[in-house]
């Protein structure tokens, strides 16, 4: 396949799949029947069923559909026009969706105090999402509104989405939000009323807790289609926290409805708790300080309730949980977060005279004088990044972007910027080529390349100092298909290929790898690091000889430790 069939990937999501006219190529179009298919497209529909990447939801998937091409965000824009970095044909902007505010029991700020400092630190969108639990599904959700419409109306070069924190049925906690409109609140609040843990009998089985998670996910999907909304994601947070999140459930998740369950934190918030006593809460990065309990699959190795790099085992692991749903083609995406509540270093307190049962929030924060050093969060935007890749400033624009995982997430801004695509091999058109999140198919034997353009950081972050990377690693997976057994959490044929060495004082790199000639369907993807911390992978030194290294509960400074991570490319025989 020459190279003018790969795409430029500015204009669309995965446009780089999508040929003339618009149209699905006929091998994707499942509305002709195999007997009208060519030979050759007869044999690629076979490959694409196989491999788990055809069929429903796949759009979601590793494969284009033009309702997505035309989810661009740009005909529903929604604010004004602003924020965020041009690079790569795109707009990246920077986001948090996972802040706490007033309306959640174990929280203290208002909405426009989150949304100020976001803002402040260079965040461009951010979700509020309160916990769901009795008080909260029968007040919060409409006592929020007016706080975040005004937000919205003070701070309009910010994107304000309004969600909430998901008590999955059975498991761990997840971020849920949906675009603004008129219908935003009823949403939202049947949602949790209906769906919501908290609010579901005790006595439910696994089986009915499990099956309750994803129907909640179908309604969600079900009001996009009745245009009550433009758009409903689904993130599921700390995944691998309290080993609750079992690997057939997020198959489950994803798979109840790929255009809303997108993804999970690929690092917790909480980032400060691991800052040592006694001048921080000396406890674990992201809260991870757990052990299994009777709740908890029995099949996660004990290492999984521990942080690495500040990363969530299921991500940092090469060849992990979160390699075994890329290698049987599924998108699946990772993020980062505040998990914002009460911050590090901050001196207020909640309003004196506040009854959180009886009206759902607390009464306004205070000033007290006294610092919190044993709080465990930051504010949003200080530490932790989503970077999007958009069309537009725009909510729907955003949440096309994550549903495209056309994301790159860094701590403690590691790094400016970052373009990374995957191109045929020798191809040099500075718009060439694939990006984050998206599929190329050549023809097998096609020789394709990733190449890396990184901003490297000039300016201090927000704990006063310049980030230098050291090193970029290159990750290859090849792609065998559905898995046999949905509880598989490891995928073997994934390691890191090649280690860059990050030379000092430049402003900026261009990397660039071979991928060699395609004889099966692989992904690539990429991390970076400080270099300050890293030991040998899990699965082995042959698969990841420097990685992340375990977290040490008590001592781990968030700011000694910095890591980027960007979601995935898939190359896909023609």
């Amino acid at each position: 396949m020459g190279s003018t069939d790969m795409g430029h990937g500015h204009d669309h999501s995965h446009d780089d799949l999508v040929e003339t006219g618009g149209d699905l190529p006929a091998a994707l179009d499942l509305s002709i029947p195999d007997s009208e298919l060519s030979p050759s497209d007869v044999s690629r529909r076979g490959f694409l069923r196989g491999a788990g990447l055809l069929g429903a939801g796949a759009a979601a998937s590793v494969l284009a559909t033009p309702a997505a091409v035309q989810a661009s965000g740009l005909p529903h824009a929604h604010g004004p026009a602003g924020g965020g970095a041009e690079k790569g044909g795109f707009r990246w902007l920077a986001g948090d969706h996972h802040i706490h505010t007033q309306y959640s029991s174990d929280a203290q700020y208002r909405v426009l105090d989150q949304a100020q400092h976001g803002h402040a630190y260079g965040l461009d969108w951010l979700v509020i999402t309160d916990h769901g639990s009795n008080a909260h599904a029968k007040i919060g959700v409409e006592k929020v509104n007016p706080d975040i419409q005004k937000t919205r109306s003070e701070l309009r070069d910010l994107l304000t989405f309004q969600g909430l924190e998901w008590n999955i049925p059975g498991a761990e906690h997840a971020t849920v939000f949906v675009t603004p409109s008129r219908h935003e609140v009823d949403v939202l609040k049947q949602f949790e009323q209906t769906y919501d843990g908290s609010q579901l009998p005790a006595t439910n089985t696994d089986a009915q807790n499990e099956a309750a998670a994803v129907a909640g996910i179908k309604f969600l999907a079900s009001q996009v289609k009745a245009r009550k909304v433009d758009g409903a994601l689904f993130l599921a947070n700390h995944p691998a926290r309290r080993g609750l999140d079992s690997p057939h459930e997020i198959r489950n998740w994803r798979d109840a409805d790929p255009t809303v369950a997108v993804g999970f934190e690929g690092a917790p918030g909480h980032q400060a708790a691991g800052i040592p006593a006694p001048g921080g809460a000396g406890s674990a990065r992201g809260f991870y300080n757990n052990n299994p309990t009777a709740a908890s699959w029995v099949g996660y190795p004990l290492e999984s309730y521990r942080t690495w790099g500040g990363f969530d085992w299921m991500t940092a692991t090469v060849g992990g949980l979160w390699d075994s749903l890329l290698a049987e083609g599924k998108a699946w995406w990772i993020t980062v977060n505040s998990d914002s509540h009460v911050v590090y270093l901050d001196q207020s307190d909640r309003g004196p005279g506040s009854d959180f049962e009886a009206n759902g929030r607390y009464n306004d924060p205070v000033y007290t004088g006294k610092t919190l050093t044993t709080a465990g969060d930051f504010w949003p935007g200080f530490y932790g990044r989503t970077n999007v890749g958009t069309s537009s400033f725009s909510y729907k624009a955003v949440m096309d972007g994550l549903r495209a995982g056309r994301v790159w997430v860094d701590h403690g801004r590691l790094i400016k910027g970052l373009d990374a695509r995957v191109r045929v091999a020798g191809d040099r058109r500075g718009d060439s080529g694939t990006p984050l999140g998206g599929a190329v198919h050549v023809k097998r034997g096609t020789s394709t390349e990733i190449t890396l353009e990184i901003d490297l950081q000039d300016r201090p972050n927000w704990a006063n100092f310049v980030p230098v990377l050291k090193r970029v690693d290159v990750i290859v997976g090849t792609v065998t298909g559905p898995v046999a057994d949905k509880d598989s959490y490891t995928a073997p044929d994934t390691k890191v290929v090649k280690s860059f060495e990050i030379s000092a004082g430049a402003k900026s790199v261009s990397l660039s790898y071979s991928l060699g000639r395609l004889d099966k369907p692989f992904y690539v993807r990429v991390r970076g690091t400080d270099g300050n911390r890293t030991q040998p992978g899990l699965m082995g030194t042959s698969v990841d000889p420097y990685g992340p290294k375990l977290d040490v509960i008590g001592d781990a400074d968030p700011w000694a430790d910095l890591w980027f991570y960007t979601n995935p490319i898939w190359v896909l025989p023609k």
